[in-house]
C-alpha cells in the first residue's frame, strides 16, 4: 500500500495536539482523525482510537493502525511533510 493523498488541519492553542490528518491509501481507503502530537522529544502521530472501560480502568485502543512498520513510517513521513508546508 502507498500513501496517495494527505490533508492536514493544523490547530492553534490546543496544547500538545497540533492537528489532525486524513490519509488516503492506494486511492481507495481513507483514514480520518490521525492526531499530530508534539511529544517531549519530537512530534508523532496517533491513529484513531476509542476509549474502553475494563475492570473500572479506562484504556484507549487503536481501531485503525498499520500492521507493517514500513507503512507506518511512510504515513508518518507524508503527514509531517504536509504538516510542515
Amino acid at each position: 500500500m502507498k500513501v496517495t493523498n494527505v490533508s492536514v488541519k493544523k490547530l492553534e492553542n490546543a496544547g500538545n495536539l497540533k492537528g489532525y490528518a486524513t490519509v488516503v491509501l492506494d486511492d481507495c481507503l481513507a483514514i480520518h482523525d490521525i492526531k499530530i502530537i508534539e511529544g517531549k522529544e519530537k512530534k508523532f502521530i496517533s491513529f484513531p482510537s476509542k476509549k474502553t472501560v475494563i475492570n473500572d480502568v479506562e484504556k484507549y485502543f487503536d481501531y485503525v493502525h498499520p500492521t507493517v512498520q514500513t507503512l507506518r513510517e511512510e504515513i508518518e513521513k507524508e503527514v509531517f511533510n504536509q504538516f510542515n508546508k
